[in-house]
């Protein structure tokens, strides 16, 4: 019987990519190290880098099996959940909401892989589908590689690097556009995955320098490219506003990277704030799915308080209706976005414990159904 033992590094830098995530959704610059590190110039990159990491050649050999499973865990909840937001979508249309789109057959299933926006409380999970496509064009093109005899790390990552910059170069001239968008992110998204392959295979042995000097590096480059850049931020998803050229975004991803890696590293050593970390790093998926409409439930109860208590009167009842991106500060107070920080993580954690045990007990229900046969 062989011993499943966890990453808490790596748990640990997915729990930071996801609360870097929900805090960009926000507005909320308080993790930027005094605007040092923009989420946007690198935090989508941190789960690419993280799949890349855990990928295994053995995949190439069962290629069938390995998509399966990534349907499994990727694809399937997030159609199931999609189906849910759609229905709920179309029940607070209904209620005077105008956010989302209605229920369809295109909402349901084209949609998810075009742009994933469709109903927009889910919107965030974008990039589940995206990563399932990255991960069965990666290991599609890995097994011709291999049958090539090409199936180099530093070849593959250099071409996938190519094609991402050469992709950016063409967002940048306004060529990535409409239906290019799909294979535009796939492109641009694809070296964020090889990182994570070159770092486990090339890199992480040689990952040994003290943390001072290694936060002097890392910390001295990003002054310098700050310094010389005019806004370092782009769009993942709609792969746009590249204000520095084609290159200089997959520099913020490395030093983005490299800065929370070491970080995670040690947040590692100090067991009890490290078990917190993995916990919410074994959650992504679900705070990823979550955390919008859970933004949604703390506005709700805002416009509840604006209706029945004197709290609150200044609530813009239109913006909650009408923009999922719109933000209520309580008494007018930035200190207040720490709520909805905390719901955007604590709820979703919640929903994923009810989950694990509806999951263990159906598993239960099988195993008392294969012993009575």
């Amino acid at each position: 019987m062989t011993t499943y033992k966890e990453n808490k590094i790596f748990r640990i830098l997915s729990a930071i990519g996801i609360i870097l995530v929900v805090a960009g959704h926000l507005g909320y610059n308080l993790f930027e190290i005094g605007d040092l590190f923009p989420y946007y110039s690198f935090h989508v990159f941190i789960f690419l880098f993280v799949s890349g990491y855990f990928y295994k050649k053995e995949a190439e050999e069962r290629i069938g099996s390995y998509i399966l499973g990534k349907c499994i865990t990727l694809l399937v909840p997030y159609f199931l959940w999609n189906l849910f937001y759609g229905i709920l979508t179309n029940i607070l249309h209904g209620a005077g909401f105008a956010i989302g789109e209605p229920l369809s057959f295109k909402t349901l299933f084209l949609s998810p892989f075009l742009d994933g926006h469709q109903f927009m409380y889910n919107f965030p999970a974008w990039f589940v589908p995206v990563l399932f496509m990255l991960e069965v064009i990666n290991v599609l093109m890995r097994k011709v590689l291999s049958l090539l005899h090409l199936n180099y790390e530093w070849l593959i990552f250099a071409g996938c690097l190519a094609a991402g910059i050469l992709t950016v170069w063409l967002a940048i001239g306004g060529h990535v556009w409409g239906y290019y968008k799909l294979p535009g992110r796939l492109l641009f998204m694809m070296p964020g995955f090889q990182m994570g392959r070159i770092y486990r295979e090339k890199l992480e042995v040689h990952d040994t320098l003290e943390d001072g000097p290694y936060f002097l590096i890392v910390m001295g480059v990003q002054v310098l490219i700050t310094v010389a850049c005019g806004g370092l931020a782009f769009s993942a998803v709609w792969v746009s506003s590249f204000a520095n050229g084609p290159i200089v975004p997959y520099l913020t991803v490395v030093t983005g990277i490299a800065f929370w890696l070491r970080v995670s590293r040690i947040i590692s050593g100090i067991p009890y704030l490290a078990g917190k970390m993995v916990y919410i790093g074994r959650n992504t998926y679900s705070i990823m799915m979550h955390h919008a409409a859970c933004f949604m439930l703390v506005k709700g109860f805002f416009y509840l308080c604006s209706l029945y208590t004197p709290l609150c009167r200044e609530f813009d009842a239109e913006m909650f209706f009408g923009e999922i991106g719109f933000v209520y500060l309580a008494g007018g107070a930035e200190a207040s976005k720490w709520i909805y920080l905390l719901a955007g993580i604590g709820l979703p954690l919640g929903i994923s414990e009810v989950q694990h045990r509806i999951g263990q007990k159906i598993a239960k229900v099988r195993e008392k159904t294969k012993d009575k046969r």
